[in-house]
């Protein structure tokens, strides 16, 4: 099975492309005007903001970059493109050749264009009586197209790698919610030899389920004998099956020819300016190899908040990381929503303090988030002194782990694996330590040995 997905983005500026319309409307064709309309004698140009979002997504995801770009005229018919054609990109995208890594696998992407949207066909009235309304306001909006090989080996790995995509792009150009919402996506599916596109899928789980309901199709196509067309075909939300659209064209079909109205792009020198910041997925990836964390734990820290991660890579530079992660992932990360708002540098400084103490022994770990507690609440604690037993329990979990190794092992693949620990020194201890103190020395102990 091969899966090579195309995914639509609009790009987040206030203009659209080739003119100065706003990309936000309320009502249907409130946001038009001779050029995204195409009427006789309007002229293009190309909005310098679009291009530069463009180039830095270009850049993230790897591809190289041309000195010079133009645009070409795409042709086609239909009722949502008023002047017949669609400005885009054909011989000189904007990226070539570039890898994203998602899941421990790299994709490949084959290119990266910038293009102008469509308007939007909206059909109203009974089954058999629709009527078809057109909206032109999406007419214009500036787009980027995401092409990748067809490296993608199943519906749930096409799902997570657009959906990682799309998380690391919110990011990188300032995607809001509404944005996303508008992320399109064709998907060419091939079991056998001919591949089949569906087009203009909305949502991930839509992704998902139409892309499964294909590889079935087809499956079954090719175990009865019969030949899969080469063809175009849409995903029925309510029935979940993909359905005829029309025949594929080729790109030949199209008449590509240049935009005689925008000329050649010199982006050179404005994309080799671009600096390309860390993005939340590629951060987990960096601070699970430099600290020794699992990723999960990573990408826990990282999609919690920007400022959780920071307040972790702070704590890591006085203390080892496998003291910090427990206080990270427990106390803080659990009370994260009112402490982020109260966080300040005094505050940094008394987080830190409390950690190192409680990860020295100076006080023990309940007394530690006894004082996260209070601080949370902005109240002021005074100091309980050292409580006993700590290092007790944690020689009870380092002895049995000691004895039980295999038990490290399993807990990579199934987290499941601490519930043995956790019961051993439970039934040791008797009721001498609570549940949550069990739980944090036995993860303490188990991420360090990972």
């Amino acid at each position: 099975m091969k899966i090579g997905l195309e995914i639509h983005l609009q790009l987040p500026t206030s203009s659209k492309l080739f003119c100065s319309c706003s990309t936000s409307a309320n009502e249907p064709n409130d946001s038009i005007c001779p050029i995204c309309l195409g009427f006789p004698g309007s002229r293009p140009r190309l909005n310098r903001k679009a291009l530069q979002m463009c180039l830095l997504i270009t850049k993230f995801v790897g591809c190289s970059i041309p000195d010079e770009t133009w645009f070409s005229r795409k042709t086609y018919f239909y009722p949502d493109l008023p002047k017949n054609f669609q400005i885009t990109q054909y011989d000189t995208p904007i990226g070539r050749d570039g890898r994203v890594r998602t899941g421990g696998k790299d994709i490949r992407i084959t290119r990266v264009h910038l293009e102008e949207d469509p308007g939007k066909v909206k059909r109203v009235g009974k089954a058999g009586e629709e009527v078809s309304l057109i909206d032109y306001n999406r007419s214009g909006i500036p787009l980027v197209e995401i092409v990748t090989a067809p490296d993608l080996a199943s519906p749930e790995e096409a799902r997570e790698f657009t959906s990682d995509l799309l998380l690391e792009l919110r990011h990188l150009v300032g995607m809001s919610d509404r944005d996303e919402q508008n992320v399109r996506v064709d998907a060419n599916v091939s079991v056998g030899e001919e591949r089949v596109e569906i087009k203009n899928i909305l949502g991930l789980k839509n992704l998902e389920r139409g892309l499964a309901s294909e590889v079935v199709r087809q499956t079954k196509m090719l175990k009865a004998g019969k030949v899969v067309v080469r063809e175009t075909r849409r995903f029925d939300e309510e029935r979940k099956v993909t359905l005829p659209s029309r025949e594929k064209e080729f790109e030949e079909d199209y008449g590509y020819i240049a935009e005689p109205d925008l000329g050649v792009f010199r982006i050179g020198k404005m994309a080799a300016a671009i600096v390309v910041p860390e993005t939340p997925i590629r951060r987990a990836s960096r601070m699970a190899e430099a600290y020794g964390i699992g990723i999960d734990a990573a990408r826990q820290i990282v999609l919690t908040s920007k400022t959780l991660a920071d307040l972790f890579e702070r704590l890591c530079s006085n203390l080892p990381p496998i003291e910090v992660i427990p206080w990270v992932l427990g106390p803080l990360s659990s009370n994260w929503t009112l402490l982020e708002k109260r966080l300040d540098e005094e505050l940094r400084d008394k987080i830190g303090r409390i950690i190192e103490e409680a990860s020295k022994g100076a006080i023990t770990k309940g007394e530690g988030r006894r004082r996260l507690t209070a601080m949370v609440k902005g109240e002021e604690v005074q100091d309980s002194g050292v409580g006993e037993g700590e290092s007790e329990l944690t020689s009870i979990v380092v002895a049995y782990l000691d004895e039980n190794p295999s038990i490290v092992s399993d807990f990579r693949e199934n987290r499941r694996a601490a519930n043995s620990v956790i019961g051993h020194v439970m039934r040791t201890t008797k009721g001498r330590f609570s549940a949550a103190e069990i739980l944090e020395a036995v993860t303490r102990e188990m991420q360090g040995r990972l």
